[in-house]
């Protein structure tokens, strides 16, 4: 299990190959799956949305809202990408349900 920080995603290639040398199954916010992980689940980011949010916050703040003060933001929507060839080459099945769930599957 990943975090999703600057390290993964710069890296997230070389983890996943890693992870499959060694048979380990792994999982990340974004992008291991589609590098050869076996999972990613993270929170679905709308990037325009997500620096518009950030400005308003620094206008508020920059008008003099303290910034304790400012409600914390979370995100509502997550993504999960299942990688069944990975997970094939692991030796695990993962149930119809699941994929079912998903919000990609890469077969």
């Amino acid at each position: 299990m990943l975090l999703g920080d600057s390290f993964t995603r710069l890296h997230h290639k070389k983890i996943a190959d890693l992870a499959g040398r060694y048979r380990l199954p792994s999982i990340a916010p974004s992008d291991l799956a589609a590098a050869g992980g076996l999972m990613d689940y993270g929170p679905n980011f709308d990037l325009a949305r997500h620096f518009g949010q950030a400005a308003t916050y620094v206008d508020r703040i920059l008008r003099g809202a303290k910034p304790g003060d400012l409600p914390v933001q979370a995100p509502t929507n997550y993504k999960l990408v299942l990688n069944l060839k990975t997970a094939k080459a692991l030796g695990l099945n993962v149930p119809l349900p699941l994929c079912g769930l998903a919000d990609e599957v890469i077969e």
